[in-house]
């Protein structure tokens, strides 16, 4: 992961997906000097997504593609957009969660946790974990704004209805993930020079392992 996350950019795409990220820190500081606190708190948790699909390796289009719903999810926050533009709410709902649901599977596979993404796992198997991830990454969504409206602000929305609604659209995306992960693979191809990298330092290792 650390040699993902540190690994230059080398497309346009590539370029574009890390412009995203630094428009995701600057709007943190841009918040927080000229909006409230709790639109820099808001701010600030998009970061772990828009962080985790360069840190896990995925390709370039869907991480561009995650970081843009991230960042519009988060600012249609900030600008009251949910209000503002009906069905917006359930929209982003859907567009989110089955963008982190395809995160939080990938990070299960590279946490050895649950076999996802992996080689040889049935097609079926995306089909049922990612709307089951997609749905509880709804519901923690749907804590955080009970928690908010309870304890932050009483200018946050919640109720059955909404909650319901936004968790039905969660699960929806979920399903159209999991068909994603089913037909076409998210992590990019090592560089033909980053292969070459890996084959040196696992024959160095074996080398080192031998001479002990």
């Amino acid at each position: 992961m650390k040699e993902d996350f540190l690994r230059p950019p080398r497309t346009v795409v590539e370029w574009t997906a890390d412009a995203l990220r630094l428009i995701g820190v600057l709007g943190v500081v841009a918040a927080a000097v000229w909006l409230q606190v709790t639109d820099a708190g808001i701010a600030a948790l998009a970061l772990p997504a828009l962080m985790l699909p360069r840190m896990l390796g995925m390709r370039a289009g869907f991480d561009v593609l995650s970081s843009v719903v991230v960042l519009a999810a988060t600012w249609s926050n900030v600008f009251e957009l949910y209000t503002a533009i009906r069905y917006w709410d359930l929209l982003m709902h859907f567009a989110g969660a089955g963008a982190l649901a395809v995160i939080a599977a990938l990070i299960l596979d590279r946490c050895r946790i649950a076999a996802v993404t992996a080689p040889g796992v049935p097609a079926r198997t995306p089909l049922v974990l990612l709307p089951l991830i997609a749905l509880a990454l709804s519901a923690v969504w749907e804590m955080i704004e009970w928690f908010g409206a309870e304890f932050v602000s009483p200018a946050i929305h919640v109720g059955y209805r909404d909650t319901i609604g936004d968790m039905m659209f969660g699960g929806l995306g979920g399903v159209v993930a999991g068909i994603v992960l089913t037909t076409v693979s998210v992590v990019r191809r090592a560089a033909p020079e980053d292969a070459a990298a890996e084959i040196a330092r696992s024959a160095a290792a074996v080398h080192s392992s031998t001479e002990g």
